[in-house]
């Protein structure tokens, strides 16, 4: 069913009586006194609670009678008929409060959805008058302890059992399909449907601490469990590799189950040689293999998702071992890539679906992972290309602190490790020539140049020996911008601007008018030729095909030049 416009967040409102309508319609003028009224004057009665279906109201009525009589005044024994009329009226609000969890997965309108979260709260005030018995050394009233909890809890396994018993969902292609797989996947939609009107509807009704979403979620997948074992006796070769395929996806939510488990009790995951690592791609891969199944591109969807899903909620929430998880996932990510490369399980379309989600994973990760990095780094990355960075030893600073954090980065694989650090590595050189170029310094005679090219050039070496990456690229970079500070022969200066542009075609006008502008003993009409003659060599010579992007990620203040110089997005 669906709830247009339904506010599950205001479940605690209810509909007023029809003295208070009376008495809003008769009050017309704001002068006019409001005559005293049972409703503004006079609790509700037990019974009109339980008519608005105001749970929490009733509960807590209940139990201000049940403390008066046992604890208050002791009028329990001697006042046998008001125990009775309690017992009853507490019989009768149970009653009430499984009827409406009954309907947990049917609401049909916003009183219901109002009645639910009433009823829940109600089981938990019978909770806390259980506990408080159980400190009391007084012999406790008949229906004490309640355990309304534990009978929620039944009452919700039942429903569940009662809804994949008999699924509303229509069963499938009865051409295409056998029996068995046409009532499996009636179950399976009857799952989906149901766990999704919990996330969107239930939830609402619930607080944090009771976790609904999973218990649901554990519920199904126990009852569709029990399901698919009780048909798996006798079936021909085709049921059987649909009932393992629905098997496979069962144990693979599983396995991520047991890592949100772990995530929500707070638990670092485990190490192996100084790594963190997860279950979750090894056992998933291991199963895979062994039922060498055809995963429907819908059910390996639906896995990949849910572990994005799982991997984002991890770093949005930000807890103290948000970062170990994320390590391990790194590694997951990693083997999940590596698997769906290596083998020919996935038709072609569903692989490079789940190449894209796991690239994206990826990206949050190193993005998660390194904006701390960069943070700890910009009081250093601000004396880049200031006359501090020329005349002392400022680098050097940078240099300690990066490799402060190279350490605090592992975690993940080896392999993962490094393409964490090279990402950091590449956008730890990005800020430097950004910062470069904003010219802070000026380079006003050859000799300043000369020592420009120089400390550039040796900054360059370091970055690479500590990252002790094979990233020669950017150390190449680097290196070509120095030339650039300490050649003076305007002919030679467009040579290697132009050897800087052919190999990243998104070097803009707009950076090559920033580095000459360092070099400030050259005229305009000089950096007017070079710039004119390095753009129309470019632009004769680009061929076009990939090339590596680096330009395009040192982000200049001015927006009046073009993109790149060759017109071309690289």
């Amino acid at each position: 069913p669906s709830l247009s416009g339904l506010n599950a967040g205001s479940a605690s409102t209810s509909p007023k009586s029809n003295q208070e309508k009376e008495d809003d319609e008769s009050d017309v003028s704001p002068h006019k006194s409001r005559p005293l009224t049972r409703s503004n004057t006079v609790k509700p009665t037990f019974e009109e609670y339980l008519e608005r279906q105001a749970f929490c109201e009733a509960t807590q009525q209940l139990i201000d009678r049940e403390k008066h009589l046992f604890w208050e005044t002791a009028e329990a024994e001697a006042n046998k008929e008001a125990v009775e009329k309690l017992a009853a009226d507490h019989k009768a609000l149970e009653q009430h409060v499984w009827q409406i969890l009954q309907q947990s997965l049917s609401l049909s309108t916003e009183e219901e959805v109002s009645a639910l979260a009433s009823a829940v709260k109600a089981i938990n005030l019978e909770e806390e008058q259980d506990q408080l018995w159980r400190q009391n050394p007084q012999t406790p009233p008949a229906w004490r302890p309640s355990e309304w909890k534990k009978h929620h809890d039944e009452v919700l396994q039942k429903l569940v059992n009662g809804r994949m018993d008999n699924p509303s969902s229509p069963i499938g292609d009865q051409v295409n399909q056998s029996s068995i797989e046409a009532e499996i996947q009636s179950m399976g939609r009857q799952l989906k449907e149901d766990l999704q009107w919990v996330v969107e509807v239930v939830k609402n009704c619930y607080p944090p601490e009771m976790d609904i979403c999973n218990f649901y979620a554990r519920q199904y997948h126990q009852t569709f469990s029990a399901r698919l074992k009780k048909i798996v006796g006798s079936v021909d070769d085709k049921d059987c590799s649909f009932l393992l395929r629905w098997d496979l996806m069962i144990y693979i939510g599983r396995v991520l189950d047991e890592a949100k488990k772990e995530w929500d009790q707070g638990k670092e995951p485990t190490r192996d040689d100084g790594c963190y690592v997860s279950p979750v791609a090894y056992d998933v891969i291991q199963v895979q293999l062994l039922h060498k199944l055809v995963i429907k591109k819908a059910e390996i969807d639906a896995f990949i998702k849910m572990y994005q899903t799982f991997h984002e909620d991890v770093i949005k929430q930000n807890k103290p071992h948000s970062k170990a998880f994320i390590k391990a996932n790194l590694s997951c990510v990693e083997q999940f890539r590596d698997f769906l490369v290596e083998h020919n399980l996935f038709p072609e379309d569903v692989r490079e679906n789940c190449l894209q989600v796991l690239t994206e994973m990826k990206q949050s990760a190193h993005t998660y992972l390194l904006t701390p990095v960069h943070k700890i780094l910009k009081p250093h990355y601000q004396k880049l290309g200031t006359s501090d960075w020329l005349k002392k030893n400022t680098f050097e600073k940078l240099l300690n602190s990066t490799e402060d954090e190279l350490q605090e980065l592992q975690g993940s694989s080896q392999s993962s490790y490094q393409e964490l650090i090279g990402q950091l590595q590449q956008e730890v050189t990005v800020e430097y020539v950004r910062r470069l170029l904003k010219g802070k310094v000026k380079l006003k005679n050859t000799k300043k140049q000369q020592k420009a090219y120089k400390i550039v050039r040796e900054n360059a070496e370091k970055l690479h020996e500590l990252f002790g990456s094979e990233q020669d690229w950017l150390k190449e970079i680097l290196t070509n911008i120095a030339e650039v500070l300490r050649l003076q022969d305007i002919p030679a200066i467009q040579m290697q601007i132009v050897s800087l542009g052919s190999a990243y075609p998104d070097l803009s006008e707009e950076h090559v008018s920033a580095l000459l502008k360092l070099k400030t003993n050259l005229s305009q009409a000089d950096m007017n030729t070079i710039t004119s003659t390095v753009l129309d060599t470019l632009k004769e010579s680009y061929t076009g095909g990939e090339t590596r992007r680096f330009f395009s990620n040192v982000v200049m203040m001015s927006p009046s030049f073009p993109t790149c110089i060759t017109s071309c997005s690289g």
